[in-house]
């Protein structure tokens, strides 16, 4: 390979540089296990949210939509027999995949980098004839830009990303660029032409967050989204469409549009030539959830958790009040009426009452899974009584904290007078406290056992774990007998 770009180059030409590398020359053992373990949680997350088949849920809305409109039949789709063009598989898994909102974090950007990368990957791959070897190290590439781009949009002023002070999802805006990488690792395209994919990528990615307040089943798309646009993004690059080599830091460029002055190039750009070296790669810096539910509610399921587990009895909470961080709280615990009595169960993911009071009555899983949120679950007047109970409030060591760790602190009245306090300084699968192998595998084998055989669950485990050495990757996910 050349060398790298020079410190003056366009940000663009030096991402596609390292892109390329990763494709061209072998990465670091750690990070091939970790990718693979990404593509692992991913698949299974998406196997679990095709228990969802009420019409109205996006994924099958999608679908329809994907079917109506034919084309080759070149990528495959969890849990189906048919096979689309490749956009339009990596739409259905995107969105697959985000659906439940079980997928990784990234620390500090606050993104979840696999959600998109890995369904671009998985159907760009597929469509283009690639090998295991090939998936990983594009997986690898793509996540690696994506969450560089969410950590240069962190703010230590305001303790946050830019993006989400401003409404943006990051997760879709950047899973749209290292989608696009991902998938032109894939396709074979050169070092420009990867740069001119991130450069068409950027005017490709969208979502706010909105949904995460106040409803609304959007958001889910999202991650579908950013995989079907980064897929394009590569496929135009392939076909000759170029980008601007500064849309990045340009004067009229991503970083400018979406975080105005408040963008930092080092943690983008960064060690990107020393990337044999496993301190440089952020993706390590991405943590699994144990938990169905926006990232922030774990702290607090977790304080929940501990307190039941030392005996408190949920019928006897008079009053209980959860303090976070001011960012997560305008998530979690705004606007009260919405939170303390949310929408639909999935909104219910995204309110500190709900998912305190589903923990302190005792969750499935790995502490709450899957069934906490289903529509009798969502239903239950124990349960939204309990929420009723609950108030979210701010707290000064969590601001502290945050972003580098999600950290809560639960401070429960009981009717006899008793008061119980239990705090979290980093959320369990979060920095210091990482999801075991086995806690993994657990929640990827609850998660598929959904829709897939045990034993067919099992077979799907050793097919990604085997990656490095599979020469195809047609045949890889499973249909649903």
């Amino acid at each position: 390979m050349a060398e790298p770009p020079g410190t003056d180059a366009p940000y663009a030409h030096r991402l596609a540089a390292f892109a390329a590398a990763c494709r061209d020359r072998p990465l670091p053992e750690v990070v091939l296990d970790d990718v693979t373990g990404r593509i692992l949680d991913t698949v299974g997350n998406c196997l679990a949210a095709l228990d969802l088949d009420d019409p109205a849920e996006p994924h099958v809305a999608i679908a329809r939509i994907a079917h109506r409109s034919g084309g080759a039949r070149e990528a495959s789709i969890p849990g189906s027999a048919d096979r689309l063009p490749a956009d339009r598989a990596a739409l259905i898994t995107g969105t697959l995949a985000h659906a439940l909102d079980f997928d990784d974090t990234h620390l500090p950007s606050v993104l979840h980098p696999s959600a998109s990368v890995v369904p671009a990957a998985l159907a760009a791959g597929e469509a283009a004839g690639a090998d295991g070897a090939a998936l990983l190290a594009a997986v690898a590439a793509g996540n690696e830009v994506c969450v560089r781009l969410g950590a240069a949009s962190y703010d230590p002023a305001l303790r946050n990303s830019v993006f989400f002070e401003k409404g943006f999802h990051a997760t879709s805006i950047c899973g749209t660029v290292g989608s696009a990488v991902a998938a032109g690792i894939l396709y074979g395209l050169t070092e420009r032409q990867l740069a001119d994919a991130i450069g068409i990528a950027c005017s490709m990615g969208a979502g706010v967050i909105e949904a995460n307040r106040t409803g609304g089943t959007v958001k889910r798309i999202h991650c579908g989204w950013a995989a079907h646009a980064g897929i394009s993004a590569a496929q135009l690059a392939a076909e000759g469409v170029t980008g601007p080599p500064t849309v990045l830091e340009g004067r009229f460029g991503f970083l400018r549009a979406y975080l105005d002055d408040a963008w930092h190039a080092d943690p983008l750009l960064a060690g990107l030539d020393r990337m044999d070296d496993p301190d440089h790669w952020e993706l390590l810096r991405t943590v699994y959830k144990p938990y169905p539910s926006n990232h922030f509610t774990h702290p607090g399921i977790d304080c929940a958790l501990a307190l039941r587990a030392d005996g408190l009895d949920p019928d006897t909470v008079e009053s209980a009040e959860l303090g976070v961080a001011a960012a997560p709280l305008r998530t979690i615990g705004e606007p009260r009426e919405h939170k303390i009595r949310p929408t639909t169960p999935y909104h219910a993911k995204f309110s500190g009452p709900y998912t305190v009071a589903s923990a302190l009555l005792g969750g499935g899983g790995l502490g709450l899974h899957l069934d906490d949120f289903s529509p009798t679950a969502f239903a239950d007047p124990r349960r939204l009584a309990l929420a009723a109970r609950v108030t979210v409030v701010p707290d000064a060591v969590c601001d502290d904290e945050f972003p580098r760790a999600f950290s809560a602190v639960l401070r429960v009245r009981t009717r006899d007078g008793a008061r119980l306090e239990h705090r979290v300084h980093s959320s369990r699968g979060g920095p210091g406290r990482p999801l075991s192998l086995e806690e993994l595998e657990t929640k990827y084998r609850l998660n598929a056992t959904r829709v897939l055989s045990g034993a067919d669950a099992d077979a799907l485990a050793a097919r990604i774990r085997g990656l490095r050495d599979r020469p195809a990757l047609t045949g890889l996910l499973p249909g649903i007998r």
